[in-house]
């Protein structure tokens, strides 16, 4: 093909993708040195505008003329009307009716659904036009701006490839996903919300990134060590920040919500709080553990007790339109069982030794479960 004569024009309206050009350099070079770009792809560091200049001018109409990549420029009318340049999207060809898809937005062009609506556009392309049967897609684990485009457009996400992808030098985990011609565009689970909820005495909010030291000072703490002896020990900064991402992963996966148990007036984290093991619209698991410095205050209960109230509230008032929920604790932990009984659960049965303690020694689970119907906000 010839660029960029040959590059067709695709719009829905809203969004244009065309060739890109010289006059796209300025942009591409504001792009390239964004820090959310320079974390996620491999753009040159530091960019430069003669780097700009090579990919829109060299790189991009390669590709284009040697079929091996089809990019687009995205263009769209900022406040004033006016179009400008608001990123790339384009299809790697990799043989045999397939095709690698990546995209990347300038930073005026996020939190718009811009680029959303030029992968449909892109994709559309590349299912009609190029005749592709399967399209993969890529992101560096992390980049959960990546997987959540991705979950709207249909992909799905099949698990992480360890030290995968390629990065200025480096080697990188990576989300791998696909989606095929005549798949549905949309997403194929729930992608779940951790939402605020407001008590008298307590918050539950999401977890952020200021919420680490207090989660090592509650996980080294030795009676969570004690009877939570699947953490890590020591636990450590690493183990904290980890420990977050798999809250995302939770929700983005629709597996459970969890939340950081918050002092309404300071929103210092107070604790953790999870609805794991979810099956939608029917049963999920509770689990929670506090920072030491609010045990005995009855902090855990009120916080139960908003996230019981979430779970049974019908998904169509926003809540998880859950049937029924279930708690274990280890015999012996008084304070536990304690908040399971003081939010009415129901004592269901004991699973003999299945509590593994710190010091190794083994002791019963005592299970408890609450229906929806029993609840009493």
């Amino acid at each position: 093909m010839r660029f960029p004569d040959d590059v067709p024009t695709l719009t829905d309206g809203l969004v244009t993708l065309r060739a890109h050009d010289e006059g796209d350099v300025p942009a591409l070079l504001e792009q390239g040195t964004d820090p959310a770009m320079v974390a996620w792809t491999t753009v040159p560091v530091p960019a430069s505008e003669e780097s700009a200049r090579v990919f829109a001018t060299e790189i991009i109409p390669a590709g284009w003329e040697r079929g091996t990549s089809w990019a687009f420029a995205v263009e769209a009318a900022d406040e004033t009307g006016t179009p400008r340049f608001c990123g790339t999207v384009e299809l790697h060809d990799r043989g045999a009716l397939r095709a690698e898809i990546a995209f990347s937005a300038h930073p005026c062009a996020r939190g718009r659904g811009l680029m959303e609506r030029a992968c449909r556009l892109l994709l559309e392309w590349g299912f009609r036009t190029q005749r592709l049967e399967t399209v993969i897609w890529w992101a560096h684990q992390g980049n959960w701006a990546s997987r959540r485009l991705a979950w709207r457009l249909g992909f799905s996400c099949d698990g992480t490839v360890r030290r995968w992808l390629t990065q200025r030098g480096d080697l990188r985990d990576a989300w791998v996903g696909v989606l095929l011609h005549g798949e549905p565009r949309e997403p194929r689970t729930p992608w779940l919300d951790a939402p605020r909820i407001d008590g008298p005495t307590v918050s539950l909010r999401p977890f952020r990134a200021g919420d680490v030291p207090r989660v090592v000072e509650a996980c080294q703490d030795p009676t969570t060590q004690h009877w939570l002896s699947r953490m890590p020990s020591p636990y450590t900064r690493a183990d904290a920040e980890a420990y977050l991402e798999t809250r995302r992963e939770q929700l983005a996966s629709a597996e459970g919500v969890s939340w950081a148990v918050a002092d309404p007036a300071t929103d210092e984290l107070l604790g953790a709080l999870s609805l794991f093991d979810l099956r939608p619209g029917a049963t999920a698991e509770v689990g929670y553990w506090a920072h030491p410095d609010v045990r005995g205050r009855g902090v855990m209960t009120a916080a139960v007790r908003l996230a019981v109230r979430h779970a049974f509230v019908p998904v169509e008032d926003g809540g998880l339109g859950l049937h029924r929920l279930t708690v274990l604790h280890a015999d012996g932990n008084v304070g536990s069982q304690r908040v399971i009984e003081r939010n009415g659960f129901t004592y269901v049965g004991r699973e003999r030794e299945q509590a593994r303690l710190r010091d190794g020694t083994y002791v019963d689970h005592l299970a408890y479960d609450l229906l929806a119907r029993e609840f009493r906000p």
